[in-house]
């Protein structure tokens, strides 16, 4: 049996004077005595310190950088300056050597990019392996915010035959021969001979389903992959992601908002209590890369410090048409700053979101009350005939992270609405029937996982969050 300890918990509390084992890879090895040692339980590394005579010369030809080496011997406090305590070896066994001239990684610093190729390896590296510790606590710290408050953990199906956002985008799913499929009389392909006799296709939300939960159990969330076949290369989207989404009972569009408020800022907070190295790692390296950017291209406060600005302020909030009033208004507008056009009934585009977080109010932003034509079939619409209400909440640096609605509740209404938008109401039978038959008012929202874990992180690149992306014409590993 092998017996270890972790790095992290033996650097918390030193059993000064102890043998202990550790084992891990080789961060550094400087002047063929000291060894820089981590295991992956936490950020901080634990120094060795190697006394070449006791050790084959065999076996000190084999540490290098990321190699795998398992160490015994005593605890003791530091002679030199850089961390409190070490272990001096007393045996010393390599686990897994490592060719460096064959070694993809190199013990330098490496481009994001390049260690996107070689992600089976970038976990080694002291960002990566702070972002995936981060990306976990975000997510232990999901299941135990609604947990702790009464939500219920629903498992919607990652196969559908609905479309929940109608944009179309979707990965089909078939087990028909894509050379000689079964044609109908007219020609088309005949998904009744299909595995789930008609057409299917990966989830693009699990809200659908959610609703189901939500009126009979009063409160669940799901927290699952989802999938869009969207031809998009920007540092913001991916093609296979996870999303949270809750659904609530007896709430209207003020009860998702303040919920969605709460949520992120719990998820920010519990980061920064229980992943405070690692956060202090990646905004030391946010600060190290900024040097040489001019003053208005860098951040206006360190990463550690714009956490805790987020949870301590109230977000901002705002009606579509005021936000769009605040954009014309702006003087980026009037010089032509922005890209895209603005006006009533477009889209705000990820420029226009970041100018009102990030320039105007200078903290996040919820957007309410958005232009029906833009917004998807299932939204409440409000009494002006014009809007519906949705929100869109609003992040420094990524934009929306966050977005949701009051469902529509009213079954004629509904109805109505399914028709303007050409949505078959007889695939969505099941849908209507849940307002037919003891319905309530009820919302929701959808929260992107990988851009609240960018956020947190501090990292520029959404496929840098998530441990082996998917995008277009990337499917490795």
């Amino acid at each position: 049996m092998i017996v270890r300890q972790e790095i992290k918990p033996l650097l918390e509390q030193p059993p000064l004077g102890q043998e202990v084992t550790v084992m891990g890879w080789v961060r550094a090895w400087r002047g063929n005595r000291f060894m820089v040692l981590n295991d992956g339980s936490g950020a901080e590394n634990l120094q060795v310190v190697v006394d070449q005579d006791k050790f084959p010369e065999e076996t000190l030809r084999q540490i290098g950088f990321h190699a795998c080496v398992s160490v015994t011997g005593e605890l003791t406090e530091s002679q030199g300056s850089g961390q409190s305590v070490e272990v001096v070896a007393d045996r010393l066994e390599i686990l897994g050597g490592n060719d460096l001239s064959a070694y993809p990684l190199q013990p330098k610093k490496q481009t994001m990019a390049f260690l996107r190729d070689n992600a089976q390896f970038r976990m080694r590296t002291n960002t990566f392996s702070s972002v995936f510790r981060v990306r976990h606590g975000v997510a232990y710290a999901v299941n135990k915010y609604f947990h702790d408050r009464g939500y219920y953990y629903l498992h919607t199906p990652i196969i559908t035959g609905n479309d929940a956002e109608g944009a179309g985008e979707m990965f089909r799913v078939s087990t028909l021969d894509p050379l000689s499929p079964p044609k109908t009389e007219d020609g088309a392909i005949d998904y009744e001979q299909d595995f789930f006799g008609k057409a299917t296709n990966l989830t693009v939300s699990g809200q659908l389903q959610a609703e189901i939960g939500a009126l009979a159990l009063g409160k669940v969330y799901t927290f699952g992959p989802t999938f869009r076949a969207e031809n998009s290369n920007t540092s913001r989207h991916l093609a296979e992601f996870w999303m949270i989404e809750p659904e609530i009972a007896f709430a209207d569009i003020d009860n998702d908002m303040d919920l969605a408020e709460d949520f992120v800022k719990y998820l920010i907070n519990f980061c920064l209590e229980h992943y405070a190295d690692d956060l202090e790692f990646l905004d030391q390296r946010i600060q190290d890369t900024e040097k040489n950017m001019k003053a208005a291209d860098r951040r206006p406060m360190g990463l550690v410090d714009t956490l805790k600005f987020v949870i301590a302020n109230d977000f901002a909030r705002v009606t579509y048409t005021e936000a769009l009033d605040i954009l014309v208004r702006s003087k980026a507008y009037k010089k032509g700053k922005f890209e895209f056009p603005l006006a009533w009934g477009t889209d705000l585009q990820a420029e226009h979101e970041r100018y009102l977080v990030e320039k105007h109010f200078e903290r996040p932003v919820i957007v309410r009350d958005y232009p029906k034509d833009i917004k998807a079939f299932y939204m409440r619409q409000n009494d002006d005939g014009k809007t519906v209400a949705a929100m869109d909440v609003l992040f420094p640096y990524i934009g929306e992270v966050i977005g949701g609605s009051q469902r529509e509740e009213r079954e004629d209404r509904l109805r109505q609405r399914m028709r303007e938008m050409d949505v078959h109401a007889d695939e969505l039978a099941w849908y209507l029937q849940l307002r037919t038959f003891g319905g309530c008012p009820h919302a929701g929202f959808g929260l992107g996982f990988e851009r609240i874990v960018q956020f947190i992180t501090g990292m520029g690149n959404i496929r840098d969050v998530i441990p082996f992306p998917r995008a277009p014409r990337l499917a490795d590993f």
